[in-house]
């Protein structure tokens, strides 16, 4: 992604979005941020900047809020049982489309592409989510192509990804994107991340 400025990710976080959803993707780029010579800027936000108690009680404390968060590159969005309060929520929903609006790479983990079809984000474009959530989705916004098989979907401006750990793929995927193949690679040697479960 061309730019001038140096690359600027936010990540979101609420009450009762899974964990992995945002320490994954979290993980990545921040290991990324520390080898590049683009030297990426890896935020945390919440809605009104304060702490967020995640699905399974890790409790964290953001960066900053929405109102003081400024322009990003890319937004990543988790997933999680918090995304049912969230995609009945009409403010919440127009501050999507305003990101939409300014924000040239939208990505969501797992549950977070149900936020994005209730934003009208995915309207007739490929898409997954965990697989638990694809009649959710389609129920959501029938128009959305459900991919049930991909880690994660690259539309070009919007990006989503499977379940949980598959925000670890994606969030690679955006490496490789922003800077490159290799610098991916380099990220994944770093925090080791071979899957290959042993189940």
């Amino acid at each position: 992604m061309a730019t001038s400025r140096a690359v600027r990710i936010g990540i979101f976080v609420f009450d009762d979005a899974e964990e992995l959803d945002v320490a994954g993707p979290y993980e990545v780029l921040t290991a990324w941020a520390l080898k590049s010579p683009l030297r990426p800027e890896v935020v945390l936000f919440s809605a009104e900047g304060s702490g967020v108690r995640l699905a399974k009680g890790m409790r964290l404390l953001p960066d900053t809020s929405l109102e003081e968060l400024g322009p990003l590159h890319v937004l990543v969005y988790p997933g999680g049982h918090g995304t049912r309060r969230l995609l009945l929520d009409s403010e919440h929903l127009e501050w999507l489309h305003e990101m939409r609006a300014t924000t040239p790479l939208m990505t969501s983990v797992c549950t977070g592409a149900l936020v994005f079809a209730a934003a009208g984000l995915l309207a007739g474009r490929p898409a997954t989510t965990h697989f638990s959530a694809f009649d959710e989705l389609a129920e959501i916004d029938p128009s959305i192509l459900l991919d049930t098989e991909a880690r994660f979907v690259d539309d070009g401006d919007v990006v989503t990804s499977a379940g949980v750990s598959a925000g670890i793929d994606m969030a690679l995927h955006l490496v490789a994107r922003l800077e490159s193949a290799d610098a991916a690679r380099a990220v994944r040697r770093e925090i080791q991340y071979k899957p290959g479960p042993p189940l």
